[in-house]
């Protein structure tokens, strides 16, 4: 088969360290295009990879016909380029979170599915080694049933990661529409969800802005979370992790514990209350600091090479995402939102 021909819209940090430099590792892409507003950004991967380059998405659609394409724009527009390039014809790979709204997420699962092409959601957590290696001891059933969790997210905040810095789009709401909980947040429902192999019944949630200076997107939410199995746990995003950045989750349940990084040299505890204590070295969690393969590049490339869904699907990331909209609804409201 000839070479998927992908274009990759917005060519900030995460098209940087993950997007870009995955397709061009990979034997079964070729790199047609990259799109930015700032031109040289899209030049610079154009000159390094090939391909040209363009300052918006619908001159590109128009001029390029493309297999693919990766959305790894600011968050209000991951809807509107997803269902054009969609509409073109494209296999769509979009960041997190895949939209802003209820509405927008439907519109993009619509688009996909009356065009014939997959729509992927960048939710990189269920492919870590150690999340991989903890689902599978979850499923043997010999930790029982699963009873409290409590799984968090958190860093110092985007200015250290965005190429931007502090001019970043990730502090300006009519962009971002939202901050810790679009960034960090939505990959922990992606995550405890597809962990547990269960859905989210209920959510309280604070979420706010109390560090970041002039911006009113929040930097840390603490949820509340009752699944429908009835177990019940927490879950933290935060930008304001200073020192000591967390990327942990916890699963206690009737027959002993599960810990997923929290210990520096073994990735995946487990211990029984019978006292045995297992312990795993699988590898670590992708942090911004330490870059591994996020591994979703090649996972969307092989659903499109074994025309198979992928199971990181637009439904899947609408879910994660109906939970971080339940969590702004509770804080608005200071009421108990049911899912």
């Amino acid at each position: 088969m000839s070479k998927i021909k992908v274009a990759v819209v917005g060519c900030g940090s995460i098209s940087k360290h993950r997007h870009i430099p995955e397709y061009a590792s990979n034997a079964n892409v070729e790199l047609v295009a990259f799109v930015d507003p700032i031109i040289e950004r899209a030049e610079h991967y154009a000159q390094l990879h090939g391909g040209k380059a363009y300052s918006n998405y619908t001159d590109m659609l128009k001029a390029e016909k493309v297999d693919a394409v990766s959305v790894c724009t600011p968050n209000y527009l991951h809807a509107e380029i997803s269902i054009a390039a969609a509409n073109a014809g494209a296999h769509v790979l979009v960041e997190k979170p895949m939209a802003t709204t209820a509405a927008e997420s439907e519109a993009m699962i619509e688009a996909a599915k009356k065009n014939g092409v997959f729509l992927m959601v960048g939710h990189n957590q269920r492919l870590m080694p150690p999340h991989v290696k903890a689902k599978e001891i979850l499923e043997t059933g010999k930790l029982g049933k699963v009873l409290t969790f409590r799984t968090s997210f958190g860093h110092p905040g985007p200015e250290g990661w965005s190429i931007d810095g502090r001019e970043s789009w990730f502090f300006r709401k009519e962009e971002a529409i939202m901050g810790a909980m679009g960034d960090l947040g939505v990959h922990k429902s992606d995550l405890i969800r597809w962990l547990l192999d269960d859905e989210v019944a209920q959510v309280a949630a604070f979420v706010g802005t109390l560090h970041k200076e002039g911006t009113d997107v929040d930097d840390n939410a603490t949820c509340l979370l009752r699944m429908k199995s009835g177990a019940t746990g927490s879950l933290v995003a935060s930008w304001t992790y200073y020192k000591g950045q967390d990327n942990s989750t916890v699963v206690w349940c009737e027959n002993g514990v599960i810990k997923i990084d929290t210990d520096p040299n073994d990735q995946v505890i487990v211990e029984l209350r019978n006292g045995t204590v297992e312990r795993y070295k699988v590898g670590q969690v992708a942090t911004n600091e330490k870059q591994t393969s996020s591994g979703v590049i090649s996972e969307f490339v092989t659903s499109i090479l074994d025309n198979k869904p992928p199971r990181i699907s637009g439904e899947e990331g609408y879910q994660a995402l109906k939970v971080i909209l339940a969590a702004f609804e509770s804080e608005a409201t200071g009421k108990i939102i049911n899912l």
